[in-house]
């Protein structure tokens, strides 16, 4: 498959990594991707782990399964990283993305050895600067989008904020700070 990229998120009910798949897939089909984007949970309740994935490619994708070696992880939440393999399958040309402001060697320790990129990012704090609550999933859409480089800074904004005035047709305030928190995340996301 021409250029298939598979994303894996972790993070726990409530946080938005589901709505976060389905909205880098939605932005990458309006770049002319392919894509499929999908959760996968056991009881449904507030804080449990979840995982969610992404498939995006410049061909038709016929593969209709989990992801068992992604390309790129994304953790939502760092508390995951002790109780679920996160780096399982991922490939060592891939990266992992990480909501944390955790040193560098505890995240070495607890990544097991993974050879591949790490990149950190403190989604609480440009939520809650950029929002007023802490929401990490729009950090880590953002952060994903610029190290995967599934689109442009540029395409991500433009279809985001389209996305975000039918999504909060209703609550309007909210699309500033949600497109201020992406502007954010695309600058502040860094490799270790």
């Amino acid at each position: 498959m021409e250029n298939l990229i598979e994303i894996r998120w972790h993070g726990r009910g409530g946080q938005g990594a589901k709505t976060a798949s389905l909205l880098l897939a939605d932005a990458a089909f309006n770049t002319g991707k392919y894509i499929q984007g999908f959760p996968e949970y056991g009881p449904e309740r507030m804080g449990a782990p979840i995982t969610a994935y992404n498939r995006i490619s410049s061909s038709p994708i016929t593969i209709h399964s989990n992801i068992y070696e992604p390309d790129y992880v994304v953790v939502v939440d760092d508390s995951l990283l002790e109780s679920v393999d996160v780096t399982a399958g991922l490939k060592e040309t891939g990266a992992i993305v990480i909501n944390t402001t955790k040193s560098a060697e505890y995240l070495k320790e607890v990544l097991k050895g993974y050879k591949g990129e790490v990149y950190t990012i403190d989604a609480r704090k440009i939520s809650e600067e950029a929002l007023g609550k802490y929401f990490p999933n729009t950090p880590m859409l953002a952060a994903i989008v610029k190290v995967s480089k599934i689109m442009t800074d540029e395409e991500l904004l433009e279809d985001m904020k389209g996305s975000f005035k039918h999504k909060f047709a209703k609550k309007p305030e909210v699309i500033e700070g949600n497109m201020k928190a992406l502007e954010m995340a695309l600058k502040e996301v860094k490799k270790i």
